[in-house]
């Protein structure tokens, strides 16, 4: 294994291991661990093993390596509806079969999952981005009643 794809490797460990902010913390892991680089061997190294900034539990940014990112932002499900009820909770808008929920910056992914993982009859998929729930409604799906279905998930969402 060449010196390259040793120091991915070790890249991966450390990222794999604790939460490292910044390039300059992540350079002096390296350093520990026996490898030198520079910031654009590192920019390049994060670049392509995908590495992603995202928020941890405590609201910091933090190195996330691609199979860390689905969920990994919020882990806790009462944290969740408790940040987005501490924090006026979720507004929803409507275009079609469509509903667009807003979160809290770093929740959107961890609400995707819990509204697939709840059977929603009026709900076929979501798609989650960082603040951003996409909900698609099944074909003449009632938008109360599948409001009523989420506020159970999430009590304080409001229109």
């Amino acid at each position: 294994m060449g010196k390259r794809n040793t120091r991915l490797e070790v890249i991966k460990m450390i990222l794999s291991s604790q939460e490292v902010a910044n390039q300059e913390a992540l350079r002096q892991e390296l350093f520990q661990a026996g490898y030198e680089a520079t910031q654009a061997t590192l920019s390049r190294d994060l670049r392509q093993l995908r590495v992603a900034k995202g928020l941890n539990e405590n609201g910091n940014y933090v190195y996330l390596l691609p199979d860390q990112r689905r969920y990994h932002r919020v882990s806790d499900t009462h944290a969740t509806v408790q940040r987005m009820n501490q924090l006026g909770a979720v507004g929803v808008k409507f275009s079609g079969n469509i509903a667009v929920l807003q979160t809290p910056p770093g929740h959107a992914a961890h609400l995707a999952y819990d509204i697939d993982h709840s059977s929603i009859p009026e709900i076929i998929g979501t798609v989650a981005g960082d603040d951003t729930v996409l909900v698609v409604m099944a074909e003449g799906a009632e938008r109360r009643e599948m409001l009523n279905h989420i506020s159970e998930i999430i009590p304080s969402i409001h229109q």
